[in-house]
């Protein structure tokens, strides 16, 4: 297994993760891709999609959980 797909399935293990949290509140989240420069994009659905506080939850919880499993990410982006 290459470093790419090591690094992509962290990333989807870390959204499994998380994902109860967002169902919990009538939203989800999708892994779109992982750039080669490490950044993470992500679609939040449900609810979570045009929440006002979607940046929040990205930021706040999506992107941590990821960058403290999977420190080589730079970023995450919601697409």
């Amino acid at each position: 297994m290459n470093k790419d797909n090591n690094i992509k399935e962290r990333v989807k293990k870390t959204l499994e993760r998380i994902r109860p949290y967002l169902q919990s509140d009538g939203g989800d989240i999708d892994l779109v891709d992982v750039t080669e420069d490490l950044t993470v994009k992500v679609r939040l659905t449900g609810a979570c999609h045009g929440c006002p506080f979607s940046m929040q939850t990205l930021k706040a919880g999506v992107e941590q959980a990821i960058m403290k499993e999977v420190p080589e990410i730079k970023k995450v982006i919601s697409v």
